[in-house]
């Protein structure tokens, strides 16, 4: 039986990808459209469910205002994930992308960075340049977009540059502000807070539902996070455990540095980039001989916990407030 939540967005998602795609049929020279504009519909049509966008504008109804007053900015939000993924799998050097190769890989390094940067782009200009949203709103959702683009590109230096630096004396309060500005941001907090403030909430109702966010934004982190390790190989494909491959810091790997008897071994295995399917067997089994897999799942459960029981005191509409709580079990309860 699917999730409430699970069920708005199989209901919207495809409405919200029509509108997307308004962004890419443009009338320009036929070899933008091949270099460009085709690759970046490609790449933003293997999305997934849209939660980032659709959150927002459940956000905006569940304050009692008009969701598609909210249209241009949850395609903000959207365009960013696209040029925060396209960027991103370009710097882990990633082969995959949601079981498909990575633009990098298909159209080559030059012509996928500009993808990201006309992604990157979109995300203010989309907002500029509707007319449905008051210039007051617009400067409020602007600002707030430039600091969710600032807050991911802090997180994400983090991420890389422990990686550079090949550096294994992470703890878990650093992990936790690595993901929550690289992920939580973008993924949760931002995108009801806009929502909020389109729909005119008052401050307090903003700043609750971007907390709600925030803490359902990292524990979505965390369970991909989990899921990457021990989630169905045969759907993840060649994406299965690739986070062993890439040396990933994550909640998992982490804690596991931090107290598994074999860490050395599990260094070595992390530092390797193996694809050896033994090998990264055996990082798992050293992750979960040290508790760590059911330490993350705890963590993000708990996270769940918490922003759920915040959330119930909020004054929302009831229909919005239920998916938004749904939305909370449907991130924790997701298998591969």
């Amino acid at each position: 039986m699917l999730n409430m939540f699970e069920q708005y967005l199989n209901e919207n998602s495809e409405k919200f990808n029509l509108y997307l795609d308004t962004f890419f049929n443009v009338d320009v020279h036929p070899d933008m459209l091949r270099y460009l504009y085709r690759p970046l519909r490609k790449f933003s049509d293997n999305a997934g469910k849209r939660h980032r966008p659709l959150i927002c504008l459940l956000a905006t109804s569940a304050v009692g205002g008009d969701a598609k007053k909210a249209l241009s900015a949850a395609a903000s939000i959207e365009h960013f994930h696209t040029a925060a993924l396209i960027h991103d799998d370009i710097a882990d050097e990633s082969l995959l992308r949601r079981n498909v190769p990575c633009m990098y890989i298909t159209e080559g390094i030059g012509l996928a960075v500009n993808a990201g940067d006309l992604a990157l782009s979109l995300v203010n200009g989309t907002v500029l340049k509707d007319p449905a949203l008051s210039p007051l709103i617009k400067l409020r959702i602007l600002t707030e977009l430039i600091d969710m683009t600032a807050r991911t590109v802090e997180g994400q230096a983090l991420d890389l540059g422990w990686a550079r630096d090949e550096r294994y004396d992470i703890s878990v309060e650093d992990y936790i502000i690595m993901a929550t500005h690289k992920t939580a941001f973008y993924s949760g907090g931002m995108p009801l807070a806009i929502g909020a403030i389109i729909g005119e909430a008052p401050e307090e109702t903003v700043e609750s539902l971007r907390q709600y966010g925030m803490d359902t934004g990292l524990a979505f982190q965390i369970q991909d996070d989990i899921l990457n390790l021990v989630g169905d190989a045969e759907v993840a494909n060649k994406d299965f455990q690739s986070d062993i491959t890439e040396g990933k810091r994550t909640l998992v790997a982490v804690h596991a540095m931090n107290h598994a008897q074999e860490r050395e071994e599990l260094i070595s295995i992390l530092s390797a980039h193996t694809t050896d399917r033994a090998l990264m067997s055996r990082a798992v089994e050293i992750m979960q001989n040290a508790g760590s897999i059911e330490y993350a799942n705890e963590y993000a459960q708990k996270l769940v916990d918490n922003a759920k029981k915040a959330l119930r005191s909020l004054d929302l509409k009831e229909k919005e407030k239920n998916l938004l709580l749904d939305m909370a079990d449907f991130l924790i309860n997701r298998s591969l």
